[in-house]
Formats: C-alpha cells, structure tokens, sequence
C-alpha cells in the first residue's frame, strides 16, 4: 500500500491519518508512507506514525516513510523518531526494499509505476 501526504499533518488530522492508514492495510502487506509532499508535521503527526510503525509491526509487517525531509525530517531526528522508522529516500527505494525484503508478495513488475 502507498499513501502520499500532502501537506500538513497536525494535531487537527493526524487521527485521520492514522485511521486511514489502518483502514487501508491489508493483513501483513508493508505500508509505505510517500512524505514528499509532507511540508509540515508536528507531535500529532509523530504520534501518529509511530502508533502506525506499533500497529504494523505487532502484525507482523512494516511502516516504511519515503521523502521524509526539511521540517518533518528535523521533527523526527529531534525527538528520536528517526532510527525508530523505516526511513526511505523515495517510494521506489522504500518498495524495492520491501520486495527484496520477501515481504511483499508482488514481483517488480507488479509494483505501479511511482512518478
């Protein structure tokens, strides 16, 4: 599953976040969080992931953020976030990771195309 964030994540929407990501998953298939477009997050927003990374990883598969920079980037690096995630440079560097990982049940060629 991909999901890009546009955007704000905050204290006044990081539930629905959260929320979607969950409703979204399907039972032990990576989840990849696109933070390209992500300009701003704060401790909701951290809250929010790392509830996300707990959830995934007690049911036995991974979180996986991609393009996490500028002032999230920095959020996450100041309160210890960052060693805790699985931080990608890209989507398609989080979803190689995943298929070289055998996590995912897909092949390369089954990964949509991430422009």
């Amino acid at each position: 599953m991909l999901i890009t964030v546009i955007g704000e994540v905050d204290a006044t929407n990081a539930g629905l976040l959260e929320r979607h990501v969950r409703q979204e998953s399907l039972p032990g298939l990576p989840a990849v969080i696109d933070c390209r477009l992500l300009t701003f997050m704060d401790s909701g927003g951290v809250r929010a992931l790392t509830n996300l990374h707990a959830t995934l990883t007690e049911q036995g598969t991974t979180l996986h953020l991609a393009g996490v920079h500028g002032l999230p980037a920095r959020l996450l690096r100041m309160t210890g976030t960052w060693p805790l995630l699985n931080i990608h440079s890209s989507a398609p560097a989080a979803m190689l990771t995943i298929l070289g990982s055998g996590q995912a049940t897909r092949t390369a060629d089954d990964v949509p195309h991430l422009c």
